[in-house]
């Protein structure tokens, strides 16, 4: 609908800061930096940021809006006619005169805009995916950051990269909260490695599992097992293989290898993610 005043069009207040399913951009904006939330998600935090980096550089290619990335009114490239609601926005505000540094304020103002444009169902054709979703998310988890040659979040600090580097980036493979979960590790400063199990029927794309080894900063080996408990437990596996028993044999993957087979099997025995 047209604003009166302006004739800007503006989506309706009902149901407008919906991006999608669940809490509002608001009230999602609003759980942001809190350490005694965002304790033990600083790994799940770091790739959540990550993926609204690469989603954001996708974006402002597409837009031709590379000067103003990361942190930008992504609805003011795609149809700058459509606003948040009045109501709306003077929530927003009052959130956001709290959030330093300036680029977080910017980016909390475009997310509840973005689900304006979504609910004014004026969001253009196109497969690229959600630019907000990660961040929100990484809100809810109590991540916040502050930018300077990195992004600082919550202590981790992340290169900022450019619009190709992050544009080029590998996808996440997913974003529900038994992932994020699953790659969180109760002890920050480990060193974590994965192993796929595979063998002739099980390849390393769709391995028969999932095996990670911890290294805490104490130098003790905890080895865990993705199992169907959607958690990780306790296995020999490792061990055992070390010891001659390789009837299963295993390869290293990636973090995001992990996170893929989590998503599938969640999935799987879940039938949503």
């Amino acid at each position: 609908m047209n604003s009166p005043r302006t004739g800007r069009r503006t989506a309706p207040a009902q149901g407008v800061l919906d991006i999608g399913r669940g809490p509002s951009a608001e009230h999602r904006g609003r759980r942001g930096h809190d350490d005694t939330r965002a304790a033990g998600h600083e790994r799940s935090l770091a790739l959540l940021l990550r993926e609204f980096l690469r989603r954001s550089a996708l974006w402002a290619r597409a837009c031709g809006a590379e000067a103003s990335w990361p942190f930008f009114d992504i609805a003011e490239h795609v149809d700058a006619d459509v606003r948040t609601p009045a109501d709306v926005a003077a929530g927003v505000e009052d959130l956001v005169r709290q959030l330093a540094p300036a680029s977080l304020r910017t980016v909390c103002r475009a997310a509840v805009r973005w689900a304006a444009l979504r609910d004014a169902r004026h969001g253009p054709a196109t497969r690229l995916p959600d630019p907000y979703e990660p961040l929100l998310l990484m809100f809810e988890r109590g991540g916040g950051f502050s930018r300077e040659e990195y992004l600082d979040l919550n202590g981790v600090m992340i290169p900022l990269g450019t619009v190709e580097t992050n544009a080029a980036a590998a996808p996440f493979p997913g974003l529900a909260t038994v992932t994020l979960d699953a790659l969180d590790v109760p002890d920050p400063g480990a060193e974590v490695t994965y192993y796929a199990k595979i063998d002739e029927r099980y390849p390393r794309h769709r391995p028969r599992g999932i095996v990670r080894r911890r290294v805490d900063e104490d130098g003790v080996s905890h080895d865990e097992a993705f199992t169907r408990n959607l958690r990780w437990e306790p296995t020999e596996y490792l061990k055992l293989y070390a010891l001659g028993h390789n009837d299963v044999d295993h390869v290293p993957v990636s973090e995001h290898e992990a996170a893929a087979f989590i998503e599938a099997v969640t999935t799987r025995l879940t039938g949503s993610r």
